[in-house]
């Protein structure tokens, strides 16, 4: 298999990556044949995948302009994959051309592909760490050297989440990342659940396998296990709610939107 000039030395490009196959999902060319293989298998049982990734790109841009509006122009964007057209800097730089982005990942690929990407941008990094290492994110130069953690900051948490399996305690990650932030600062959480997608369980379970078997496990959490993420701060209006159904841009108009959108859960909650 041919190497692309995009893609790392010492990346094993034979074994499926999620930031690459949300990339396809997205419509990117950040991908190879291998993840396409794995994300058209997990769209064999759930065809609405690239849907749901796009309700989920959209309700992270509306989240972003809405963490602008309310002044809060710092982020740390942690499981940022692939910096596909639209992110987060993007987003946060038309607002607000003082925003400063600090995108975190563990993917390798991720990671060389952001530097690429972010190459000239005074006011955007990227820092290789991993969400279940939460002192390795908030005391690492990139993160500190762009960030001001004594001041209020949108924590992403966009899509990552449900890659990390109860065994790694993801809850008690969070909560140390939640304790860091200062007051006023924001987090912004998207999450896969079974509650929302219109199918039976055993059929979205196939995609489940599906990632399982790339060794990605993808962990469908309910309401009140989402709910928990955000401990101690309090929800912004409409709540916890479907990603087209927080603060949508325009009314919605049901026969419009395509009902895989709505699966999952989006949320943002505010630090007193």
């Amino acid at each position: 298999m041919e190497r692309p000039a995009w893609a790392p030395q010492g990346i094993d490009i034979t074994v499926p990556s999620v930031s690459r196959m949300y990339d396809f999902y997205l419509g990117g060319s950040h991908n190879f044949e291998v993840d396409r293989e794995a994300a058209r298998k997990a769209m064999e049982f759930m065809p609405g995948l690239p849907k749901i990734m796009q309700a989920n790109r959209a309700f992270m841009r509306r989240a972003v302009r809405y963490a602008v509006s309310e002044g809060v122009n710092q982020f740390l964007d942690i499981g940022s994959g692939i910096p596909t057209f639209g992110n987060v800097h993007e987003v946060a730089q038309a607002a607000d051309p003082e925003a400063r982005v600090a995108y975190v990942d563990h993917d390798p690929v991720a990671v060389a592909h952001s530097r690429v990407v972010l190459e000239g941008n005074e006011r955007a990094v990227i820092a290789a760490a991993d969400l279940r290492n939460p002192q390795g994110i908030v005391k690492s130069p990139e993160i500190t050297g762009l960030l001001d953690l004594d001041r209020p900051v949108a924590l992403l948490l966009v899509a990552v989440l449900h890659f990390i399996e109860d065994s790694d305690d993801p809850q008690t990650a969070v909560a140390e990342l939640r304790e860091a932030l200062a007051p006023g600062s924001l987090i912004v959480i998207t999450h896969a659940s079974y509650e929302g997608i219109p199918l039976a369980p055993e059929e979205a379970g196939g995609t489940v396998d599906v990632y399982r078997n790339i060794r990605s496990p993808l962990v469908m959490r309910t309401r009140d296990e989402v709910t928990r993420f955000f401990e101690g701060y309090a929800m912004v209006e409409p709540g916890l709610v479907s990603m087209p159904n927080w603060r949508p841009d325009t009314p919605l108009a049901p026969e419009h939107e395509d009902p895989f959108a709505f699966s999952g859960f989006a949320g943002v909650g505010r630090k007193a």
